[in-house]
């Protein structure tokens, strides 16, 4: 692996990156997508669940209830299809930004390609604020088994006809939302699969050297607050979080060794000391997301860290 020492040698301009022409096309196609993020979010955060009715369903079961409770939690179903739907958006395209970012001189790619780092880190920021609020959101899960429960009944009573969410597609939401944090298991199970592709154009070093360097710049940015804006810095925090999370998930000796080229003692530091914003969510995201963390090679300072 490269050394990444000198990663505060990279500004990058998350305020003004605007994308060159040779950026333009791919940048498109992944805003296209990243934009109906913040929507997406909003839904997920005020995402209230139908616990009243189903526990109704099954407390005092009877024909009326049952169809109530059913009514009440299909357009949660639908909401939760649309999460579903864009996390396959993003199974297809975070190859395509990983390869433009990482082939050939990844230090280089991120200076010269600010716009498509601002992605990666507009990914990043995405993926760890859902995962965040899918976490503390026992509603979806329960929900979701209330409908697959049920929707064999509905099928046998003949009024699955306009139920877009059928058995196959079921199972696959279903493998989705069971796993504590979805987003991130896509991205990494994304770039796994990715990697072990023949010619896929990139390879695993050059891959975690440019997640190492997005987790550098991140913090060296942070800790010389090269930003005024707190909304700036906590995007810099979540990407540096979301860097060195896939990292762990991509190289096999994972983040937390001492000859890791990922700062990680001052990536949790910096978390730690930060004040201006809530760094709760991306301690623990630390914590639980990563693999490697309780290695036998993990220093035992950055586990007290993390403790």
């Amino acid at each position: 692996m490269k050394n990444t020492s000198n990663a505060s040698q990279i500004f990058l301009d998350f305020d003004n990156a605007v994308p060159s022409p040779q950026e333009q096309d791919l940048w498109n196609q992944i805003h296209q997508v990243l934009q109906q993020g913040p929507a997406l979010l909003d839904k997920l955060k005020r995402y209230t669940g139908s616990d009243t009715w189903i526990r109704a369903a099954i407390t005092n079961p009877s024909p009326e209830n049952d169809e109530i409770a059913w009514n009440k939690v299909l357009p949660g179903v639908d909401q939760l299809q649309e999460f579903y739907d864009f996390s396959l958006h993003l199974e297809s395209l975070f190859p395509k930004l990983i390869v433009a970012l990482c082939k050939d001189d990844p230090k280089s790619n991120l200076g010269n390609q600010q716009a498509l780092a601002k992605q990666l880190g507009d990914v990043f920021d995405f993926v760890l604020r859902f995962d965040d609020a899918k976490m503390i959101n026992p509603a979806i899960q329960n929900d979701f088994s209330y409908y697959r429960r049920t929707l064999s009944r509905m099928k046998l009573a003949k009024k699955d006809a306009n139920i877009k969410v059928k058995d196959e597609l079921a199972n696959k939401m279903s493998l989705f939302f069971a796993y504590p944090t979805p987003m991130m298991k896509v991205l990494s199970e994304t770039t796994a699969k990715f990697l072990s592709t023949p010619n896929c154009g990139v390879t695993a070093d050059s891959v975690t050297t440019a997640l190492s360097y997005m987790a550098n710049v991140c913090l060296d940015m942070v800790e010389k607050r090269r930003f005024s804006s707190n909304d700036t810095n906590m995007f810099c925090l979540r990407a540096m979080v979301g860097a060195t999370i896939l990292f762990d998930h991509i190289c096999p000796t994972g983040v937390f060794t001492k000859k890791s080229i990922v700062n990680v003692r001052g990536v949790i530091q910096t978390l730690k000391t930060y004040t201006e914003g809530n760094t709760d969510g991306l301690i623990n995201a630390l914590r639980f997301t990563t693999v490697h963390l309780n290695d036998a090679d993990t220093p035992t300072q950055i586990k007290q860290l993390l403790a």
